[in-house]
Protein backbone atom coordinates (compact mmCIF):
# COMPACT_ATOMS: atom_id res chain seq x y z
CA UNK A 1 0.00 0.00 0.00
CA UNK A 2 1.65 3.58 -0.71
CA UNK A 3 1.91 6.63 1.07
CA UNK A 4 -0.88 8.77 0.73
CA UNK A 5 -0.15 11.41 -1.64
CA UNK A 6 -2.32 14.57 -1.55
CA UNK A 7 -3.41 16.35 -4.54
CA UNK A 8 -3.81 20.25 -5.36
CA UNK A 9 -7.44 19.83 -4.25
CA UNK A 10 -7.00 17.85 -1.55
CA UNK A 11 -7.37 14.53 -2.69
CA UNK A 12 -5.59 11.80 -0.85
CA UNK A 13 -4.93 8.85 -3.16
CA UNK A 14 -3.66 5.78 -2.48
CA UNK A 15 -3.87 2.08 -3.48
CA UNK A 16 -5.84 -0.52 -1.20
CA UNK A 17 -6.01 -4.13 -2.47
CA UNK A 18 -4.44 -3.57 -6.08
CA UNK A 19 -7.42 -1.03 -7.02
CA UNK A 20 -7.02 2.92 -6.74
CA UNK A 21 -9.64 4.75 -4.65
CA UNK A 22 -9.57 8.19 -5.01
CA UNK A 23 -11.37 9.70 -1.33
CA UNK A 24 -11.88 13.49 -0.85
CA UNK A 25 -10.88 14.70 2.38
CA UNK A 26 -11.84 18.40 3.06
CA UNK A 27 -9.86 19.70 6.36
CA UNK A 28 -11.84 21.65 8.65
CA UNK A 29 -11.07 22.84 11.95
CA UNK A 30 -14.69 21.55 13.07
CA UNK A 31 -15.35 17.99 13.86
CA UNK A 32 -18.91 17.40 13.14
CA UNK A 33 -20.34 18.49 10.24
CA UNK A 34 -17.53 18.29 8.01
CA UNK A 35 -18.58 18.58 4.18
CA UNK A 36 -17.61 15.46 1.87
CA UNK A 37 -17.99 14.67 -1.65
CA UNK A 38 -20.15 11.41 -0.56
CA UNK A 39 -23.49 11.06 -1.47
CA UNK A 40 -26.01 11.19 1.71
CA UNK A 41 -27.66 8.62 3.24
CA UNK A 42 -31.24 7.99 1.56
CA UNK A 43 -32.61 8.80 5.14
CA UNK A 44 -33.07 12.13 6.85
CA UNK A 45 -29.98 12.46 8.65
CA UNK A 46 -29.99 14.29 12.08
CA UNK A 47 -26.93 14.84 14.09
CA UNK A 48 -23.69 13.35 12.63
CA UNK A 49 -23.29 10.78 10.35
CA UNK A 50 -21.73 8.81 13.69
CA UNK A 51 -24.86 9.93 15.13
CA UNK A 52 -26.68 7.80 12.75
CA UNK A 53 -24.77 5.06 12.70
CA UNK A 54 -25.19 4.73 16.47
CA UNK A 55 -28.79 4.74 16.86
CA UNK A 56 -28.45 1.92 14.70
CA UNK A 57 -25.92 -0.21 16.34
CA UNK A 58 -27.78 0.38 19.28
CA UNK A 59 -31.53 -0.23 17.67
CA UNK A 60 -29.86 -4.12 17.14
CA UNK A 61 -28.94 -4.25 20.89
CA UNK A 62 -25.71 -4.69 20.78
CA UNK A 63 -24.56 -2.01 23.63
CA UNK A 64 -25.72 -4.62 26.04
CA UNK A 65 -23.04 -5.59 27.98
CA UNK A 66 -22.52 -9.92 28.19
CA UNK A 67 -21.01 -11.11 31.42
CA UNK A 68 -21.36 -14.77 30.67
CA UNK A 69 -19.07 -14.52 27.49
CA UNK A 70 -16.81 -12.69 29.45
CA UNK A 71 -17.19 -14.86 32.46
CA UNK A 72 -16.32 -18.24 30.33
CA UNK A 73 -13.70 -15.99 28.33
CA UNK A 74 -11.74 -14.74 31.94
CA UNK A 75 -12.51 -18.52 32.97
CA UNK A 76 -10.88 -20.77 30.25
CA UNK A 77 -7.82 -18.39 30.24
CA UNK A 78 -7.24 -18.45 34.08
CA UNK A 79 -7.47 -21.86 33.74
CA UNK A 80 -5.14 -22.31 30.81
CA UNK A 81 -2.64 -19.97 32.90
CA UNK A 82 -3.22 -22.14 35.77
CA UNK A 83 -2.11 -25.65 33.85
CA UNK A 84 0.71 -24.17 32.62
CA UNK A 85 2.03 -23.00 35.91
CA UNK A 86 1.64 -26.46 37.06
CA UNK A 87 2.79 -28.34 34.04
CA UNK A 88 5.74 -25.93 34.32
CA UNK A 89 6.59 -27.35 37.61
CA UNK A 90 6.05 -30.91 36.70
CA UNK A 91 7.83 -31.07 34.10
CA UNK A 92 11.00 -29.61 36.05
CA UNK A 93 14.25 -29.19 34.59
CA UNK A 94 13.79 -30.54 31.12
CA UNK A 95 14.55 -28.77 27.37
CA UNK A 96 10.70 -29.56 26.75
CA UNK A 97 10.30 -26.42 28.64
CA UNK A 98 10.43 -24.50 25.40
CA UNK A 99 7.11 -25.79 24.20
CA UNK A 100 5.75 -24.69 27.35
CA UNK A 101 7.17 -21.38 27.12
CA UNK A 102 5.75 -21.35 23.05
CA UNK A 103 2.56 -22.36 24.99
CA UNK A 104 2.78 -19.22 27.49
CA UNK A 105 3.29 -16.93 24.81
CA UNK A 106 0.01 -17.51 23.85
CA UNK A 107 -1.56 -17.50 27.08
CA UNK A 108 -0.15 -13.90 27.90
CA UNK A 109 -1.21 -12.21 24.78
CA UNK A 110 -5.07 -13.69 25.55
CA UNK A 111 -4.56 -12.51 28.97
CA UNK A 112 -3.53 -8.99 27.18
CA UNK A 113 -6.48 -9.32 24.77
CA UNK A 114 -8.60 -9.26 28.06
CA UNK A 115 -6.97 -6.43 29.51
CA UNK A 116 -7.53 -4.32 26.56
CA UNK A 117 -11.45 -5.38 26.64
CA UNK A 118 -11.13 -4.70 30.41
CA UNK A 119 -9.66 -1.16 29.49
CA UNK A 120 -12.35 -0.14 27.49
CA UNK A 121 -14.78 -1.07 29.97
CA UNK A 122 -16.44 -4.25 27.99
CA UNK A 123 -16.30 -6.06 30.72
CA UNK A 124 -17.38 -4.28 34.11
CA UNK A 125 -19.78 -1.49 34.49
CA UNK A 126 -18.16 0.18 36.98
CA UNK A 127 -13.99 1.82 36.33
CA UNK A 128 -13.36 0.80 39.77
CA UNK A 129 -14.09 -2.83 39.31
CA UNK A 130 -12.14 -2.71 35.35
CA UNK A 131 -9.27 -0.93 36.94
CA UNK A 132 -8.87 -3.75 39.73
CA UNK A 133 -9.13 -6.71 36.95
CA UNK A 134 -6.73 -4.63 35.07
CA UNK A 135 -3.80 -4.80 37.12
CA UNK A 136 -4.36 -7.85 38.28
CA UNK A 137 -4.25 -9.39 34.63
CA UNK A 138 -1.94 -6.85 33.32
CA UNK A 139 0.67 -5.85 36.10
CA UNK A 140 0.40 -9.38 37.98
CA UNK A 141 -0.47 -11.73 34.96
CA UNK A 142 2.16 -10.54 32.30
CA UNK A 143 4.27 -7.72 33.83
CA UNK A 144 2.86 -4.84 31.54
CA UNK A 145 1.30 -1.88 33.64
CA UNK A 146 -2.00 -1.74 32.70
CA UNK A 147 -2.01 2.02 33.60
CA UNK A 148 0.65 3.13 31.09
CA UNK A 149 -1.01 0.78 28.36
CA UNK A 150 -4.45 2.05 29.05
CA UNK A 151 -2.86 5.89 28.86
CA UNK A 152 -1.06 5.25 25.42
CA UNK A 153 -4.01 3.11 23.76
CA UNK A 154 -6.34 6.25 24.80
CA UNK A 155 -4.38 8.50 22.85
CA UNK A 156 -4.46 6.26 20.32
CA UNK A 157 -7.80 6.04 20.18
CA UNK A 158 -8.59 9.52 19.86
CA UNK A 159 -6.31 9.99 16.81
CA UNK A 160 -5.24 6.88 15.36
CA UNK A 161 -2.72 7.07 12.26
CA UNK A 162 -2.14 10.61 13.75
CA UNK A 163 1.73 11.43 12.89
CA UNK A 164 1.88 14.08 15.26
CA UNK A 165 -1.23 12.37 18.58
CA UNK A 166 -1.22 8.32 18.29
CA UNK A 167 2.20 7.14 20.15
CA UNK A 168 1.57 4.08 18.00
CA UNK A 169 2.96 6.18 14.65
CA UNK A 170 5.20 8.37 16.40
CA UNK A 171 9.21 7.45 14.43
CA UNK A 172 10.83 5.76 17.25
CA UNK A 173 12.64 2.87 15.56
CA UNK A 174 10.34 2.31 12.64
CA UNK A 175 8.82 5.37 9.60
CA UNK A 176 5.56 5.15 8.80
CA UNK A 177 5.40 8.15 5.90
CA UNK A 178 7.51 9.73 3.67
CA UNK A 179 7.79 12.83 5.41
CA UNK A 180 9.05 10.68 8.61
CA UNK A 181 11.36 8.82 6.96
CA UNK A 182 13.08 11.94 5.38
CA UNK A 183 13.38 13.97 9.36
CA UNK A 184 14.15 10.74 10.66
CA UNK A 185 17.83 10.57 12.42
CA UNK A 186 19.92 7.89 14.38
CA UNK A 187 18.70 4.32 14.66
CA UNK A 188 15.30 4.66 12.54
CA UNK A 189 17.11 6.22 9.82
CA UNK A 190 19.26 3.26 9.84
CA UNK A 191 16.34 0.67 10.28
CA UNK A 192 14.24 2.30 7.92
CA UNK A 193 16.26 1.52 4.66
CA UNK A 194 15.26 -2.06 5.53
CA UNK A 195 12.30 -2.16 7.73
CA UNK A 196 10.03 -4.45 5.94
CA UNK A 197 12.41 -6.69 6.30
CA UNK A 198 12.94 -6.37 9.82
CA UNK A 199 9.85 -6.13 10.87
CA UNK A 200 8.69 -9.31 12.41
CA UNK A 201 12.46 -9.91 13.32
CA UNK A 202 12.17 -6.56 15.60
CA UNK A 203 8.76 -8.24 17.01
CA UNK A 204 10.37 -10.48 18.92
CA UNK A 205 11.71 -7.82 21.28
CA UNK A 206 8.17 -6.41 21.51
CA UNK A 207 7.72 -8.40 24.69
CA UNK A 208 10.63 -6.94 26.49
CA UNK A 209 9.43 -3.79 25.46
CA UNK A 210 6.54 -3.95 26.85
CA UNK A 211 7.90 -4.68 30.52
CA UNK A 212 10.76 -2.27 30.21
CA UNK A 213 8.44 0.58 28.98
CA UNK A 214 5.71 -0.75 31.52
CA UNK A 215 8.65 -0.06 34.93
CA UNK A 216 9.37 3.36 33.12
CA UNK A 217 6.50 4.41 33.23
CA UNK A 218 5.73 3.91 36.49
CA UNK A 219 8.93 4.75 38.49
CA UNK A 220 12.01 6.98 38.19
CA UNK A 221 12.16 10.23 36.51
CA UNK A 222 10.44 9.41 33.20
CA UNK A 223 7.41 8.11 35.25
CA UNK A 224 4.31 8.69 33.42
CA UNK A 225 2.41 11.25 35.71
CA UNK A 226 -1.11 10.83 34.27
CA UNK A 227 -0.93 7.07 35.88
CA UNK A 228 -2.76 7.29 38.90
CA UNK A 229 -1.73 5.02 41.98
CA UNK A 230 1.69 4.25 40.58
CA UNK A 231 2.85 2.84 43.63
CA UNK A 232 0.29 0.34 43.48
CA UNK A 233 1.10 -0.20 40.10
CA UNK A 234 4.65 -0.25 40.59
CA UNK A 235 4.34 -3.42 43.86
CA UNK A 236 2.14 -5.53 41.26
CA UNK A 237 4.88 -5.19 38.51
CA UNK A 238 7.55 -5.97 40.95
CA UNK A 239 5.17 -9.25 42.30
CA UNK A 240 5.22 -10.41 38.86
CA UNK A 241 9.12 -10.35 38.25
CA UNK A 242 10.35 -11.49 40.80
CA UNK A 243 7.96 -14.83 40.64
CA UNK A 244 8.65 -15.03 36.95
CA UNK A 245 12.26 -14.80 37.71
CA UNK A 246 11.93 -16.57 40.73
CA UNK A 247 10.12 -19.75 38.93
CA UNK A 248 12.40 -20.02 36.03
CA UNK A 249 15.76 -20.07 38.49
CA UNK A 250 14.22 -22.28 40.99
CA UNK A 251 12.52 -25.01 38.77
CA UNK A 252 15.64 -24.59 35.98
CA UNK A 253 19.49 -24.48 35.24
CA UNK A 254 20.62 -21.24 34.45
CA UNK A 255 21.05 -22.03 30.72
CA UNK A 256 17.37 -23.43 30.45
CA UNK A 257 15.93 -20.53 32.23
CA UNK A 258 17.73 -17.92 29.75
CA UNK A 259 16.29 -20.28 27.21
CA UNK A 260 12.68 -20.22 28.26
CA UNK A 261 12.57 -16.88 29.24
CA UNK A 262 14.04 -15.52 25.57
CA UNK A 263 11.98 -17.97 23.64
CA UNK A 264 8.65 -16.97 25.64
CA UNK A 265 9.38 -13.51 24.96
CA UNK A 266 10.09 -13.44 21.76
CA UNK A 267 7.16 -15.49 20.87
CA UNK A 268 4.53 -13.59 22.95
CA UNK A 269 6.15 -10.11 21.15
CA UNK A 270 5.55 -11.74 17.71
CA UNK A 271 1.79 -12.24 19.02
CA UNK A 272 1.25 -9.35 19.72
CA UNK A 273 2.51 -7.35 16.97
CA UNK A 274 0.77 -9.67 14.30
CA UNK A 275 -2.38 -8.80 15.96
CA UNK A 276 -2.39 -5.77 16.86
CA UNK A 277 -0.60 -4.54 13.38
CA UNK A 278 -3.53 -4.74 10.72
CA UNK A 279 -5.44 -3.07 12.14
CA UNK A 280 -3.55 0.40 11.25
CA UNK A 281 -0.51 -0.23 9.91
CA UNK A 282 0.09 0.99 6.13
CA UNK A 283 -3.32 2.68 6.20
CA UNK A 284 -3.20 6.42 5.95
CA UNK A 285 -1.54 8.48 8.50
CA UNK A 286 -2.92 11.87 9.14
CA UNK A 287 -0.79 14.86 8.86
CA UNK A 288 -0.15 17.87 11.86
CA UNK A 289 -3.25 20.31 11.29
CA UNK A 290 -5.67 17.89 9.38
CA UNK A 291 -8.98 16.80 10.55
CA UNK A 292 -11.73 14.52 10.23
CA UNK A 293 -15.26 13.79 11.54
CA UNK A 294 -15.21 11.33 13.95
CA UNK A 295 -16.60 8.40 11.93
CA UNK A 296 -14.02 9.25 8.70
CA UNK A 297 -11.40 9.94 11.18
CA UNK A 298 -11.86 5.93 12.75
CA UNK A 299 -13.10 3.98 9.09
CA UNK A 300 -10.46 5.79 6.83
CA UNK A 301 -7.18 4.93 8.76
CA UNK A 302 -8.13 1.30 9.81
CA UNK A 303 -8.38 -1.98 8.40
CA UNK A 304 -10.62 -5.06 9.43
CA UNK A 305 -9.53 -8.37 8.44
CA UNK A 306 -11.60 -11.63 7.28
CA UNK A 307 -11.98 -14.75 9.12
CA UNK A 308 -13.88 -16.65 11.49
CA UNK A 309 -14.31 -17.82 14.51
CA UNK A 310 -10.79 -18.83 14.87
CA UNK A 311 -9.61 -15.76 13.74
CA UNK A 312 -11.63 -13.87 16.17
CA UNK A 313 -10.61 -15.87 19.00
CA UNK A 314 -6.82 -15.64 18.01
CA UNK A 315 -7.09 -11.55 17.68
CA UNK A 316 -9.40 -11.00 20.43
CA UNK A 317 -11.87 -9.35 18.33
CA UNK A 318 -9.61 -7.27 17.00
CA UNK A 319 -10.04 -8.19 13.19
CA UNK A 320 -13.09 -5.60 13.40
CA UNK A 321 -10.71 -2.99 14.41
CA UNK A 322 -13.46 -0.78 12.27
CA UNK A 323 -16.49 -1.49 14.35
CA UNK A 324 -13.89 -1.57 17.68
CA UNK A 325 -12.11 1.75 16.76
CA UNK A 326 -16.22 3.51 16.59
CA UNK A 327 -17.74 1.88 19.40
CA UNK A 328 -14.90 0.82 21.88
CA UNK A 329 -17.24 -0.05 24.41
CA UNK A 330 -18.68 -3.14 22.25
CA UNK A 331 -18.24 -6.17 23.62
CA UNK A 332 -15.97 -8.64 21.50
CA UNK A 333 -19.04 -11.09 20.39
CA UNK A 334 -20.86 -8.14 19.26
CA UNK A 335 -18.46 -6.76 16.72
CA UNK A 336 -19.14 -9.39 13.86
CA UNK A 337 -22.72 -8.68 14.31
CA UNK A 338 -22.28 -5.01 14.21
CA UNK A 339 -20.06 -4.57 10.88
CA UNK A 340 -22.78 -5.49 8.27
CA UNK A 341 -24.44 -2.85 9.69
CA UNK A 342 -21.28 -0.38 9.62
CA UNK A 343 -20.09 -1.62 6.23
CA UNK A 344 -23.90 -1.30 5.01
CA UNK A 345 -24.08 2.39 6.26
CA UNK A 346 -20.50 3.04 5.58
CA UNK A 347 -21.20 2.48 1.50
CA UNK A 348 -24.65 4.43 1.80
CA UNK A 349 -22.54 7.68 2.84
CA UNK A 350 -19.72 6.80 0.17
CA UNK A 351 -17.25 6.12 3.28
CA UNK A 352 -14.70 3.51 2.00
CA UNK A 353 -14.81 0.80 3.61
CA UNK A 354 -11.46 -1.58 3.64
CA UNK A 355 -11.31 -5.65 4.90
CA UNK A 356 -8.80 -7.95 3.82
CA UNK A 357 -7.26 -11.11 5.15
CA UNK A 358 -4.79 -11.88 7.64
CA UNK A 359 -1.92 -12.67 5.02
CA UNK A 360 -3.08 -9.68 2.84
CA UNK A 361 -3.28 -7.37 5.75
CA UNK A 362 0.40 -8.10 6.55
CA UNK A 363 1.30 -7.79 2.78
CA UNK A 364 -0.31 -4.34 2.99
CA UNK A 365 1.84 -2.93 5.82
CA UNK A 366 4.92 -4.51 4.78
CA UNK A 367 4.79 -2.98 1.36
CA UNK A 368 3.82 0.18 3.11
CA UNK A 369 6.96 0.31 5.18
CA UNK A 370 9.21 -1.02 2.37
CA UNK A 371 7.62 1.81 0.08
CA UNK A 372 8.55 4.78 2.92
CA UNK A 373 11.82 3.84 3.28
CA UNK A 374 12.74 4.20 -0.33
CA UNK A 375 14.02 7.68 0.65
CA UNK A 376 16.02 6.37 3.17
CA UNK A 377 17.65 3.83 0.60
CA UNK A 378 18.25 6.33 -1.88
CA UNK A 379 20.26 8.68 1.07
CA UNK A 380 17.60 11.34 1.00
CA UNK A 381 16.91 13.64 3.46
CA UNK A 382 14.98 17.34 4.59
Amino acid sequence: MPPVRRSRWGLHQWDVGGVRDVRAVVVRDRVDGMTSTAAEPSETRQGSDFAVLSRRIADAGLFARRPGYYATRIGIVAALYGAGIAAFFLLGDTWWQLLLAAFFAVVFAQVALVSHDLAHRQVFRTRRAGKIAGLLAGNLGIGMSYGWWTDKHTRHHANPNHEQHDPDVIPDILVWSREQALASRGLPRIIGRRQALLFFPLLTLEGFNLHFSSVRAVIGRHANRRITHRAVEASVLAAHIAAYLGALLLVLSPGRALAFLLVHQALWGVYMGSVFAPGHKGMPTLKPGEKLDFLRKQVLTTRNVRGGPLVDNVMGGLNYQIEHHLFPHLPMPHLRKAQPIVRQYCAEIGVPYHETGLVGSWREALGHLHRVGEPLRRGETV
